[in-house]
């Protein structure tokens, strides 16, 4: 695993984690310290791929990515892109809730929805968004019927300006109770 560095125009590919140290340490701006040091040889040896960031100032930062690259041409042509990388791994975990929230299975279903409610203050006379849990019992033919048929409900009898959270959120949750009779 070799590691990609970059501050403003300055950038390297190096092979371990004391060249990327030694790299960072030249560079006076930075203040290369031992918590940093600490932290950077952590995310290397840590299973995170995801690029990190570094604050050296106020929306000043300098980066440094994981790569499997031999050399700055294959990194900056993207040769070396992880196979099943995280963006994969994540794919697969959010592909089998929306193909479950869409999966066609006619019966009964609960479903909770978490919103944001405009309810008036009788005292001041004011309105204000709270926090509300709502859950209903519906026969339904999916998942994305049943949150459709819950805030179907809902905006009719709740104010225009509440706010519903995405069915693909996490604001929503069902489950399937069982078939029609």
């Amino acid at each position: 695993m070799n590691l990609y560095l970059r501050y403003f125009d300055r950038e390297t590919l190096v092979t371990n984690v004391d060249d990327a140290i030694d790299f960072l340490a030249s560079i006076p701006e930075i203040g290369m310290n031992d918590d940093l040091a600490d932290d950077i040889r952590d995310y290397a040896a840590s299973d995170v791929y995801y690029p990190k960031r570094y604050k050296v100032r106020p929306r000043v930062y300098f980066i440094v990515i994981k790569t499997e690259a031999a050399n700055m041409n294959d990194f900056k042509q993207k040769k070396a892109l992880r196979p099943g990388g995280a963006a994969a791994e994540h794919r697969e975990m959010v592909a089998p809730a929306l193909s479950r929230l869409n999966q066609e299975r006619e019966g009964w279903y609960e479903g909770a929805l978490d919103f944001k409610r405009v309810v008036m203050i009788p005292s001041t006379g004011k309105h204000e968004y709270r926090d509300t849990h709502f859950v209903a019992q519906v026969k339904a033919a999916s998942g994305l019927d049943c949150y459709n048929r819950i805030v179907e409900h809902l905006r009719g009898r709740v104010d225009s300006r509440s706010q519903f959270p995405s069915a693909k959120g996490k604001n929503f949750k069902f489950k399937f109770l069982g078939l029609c009779k």
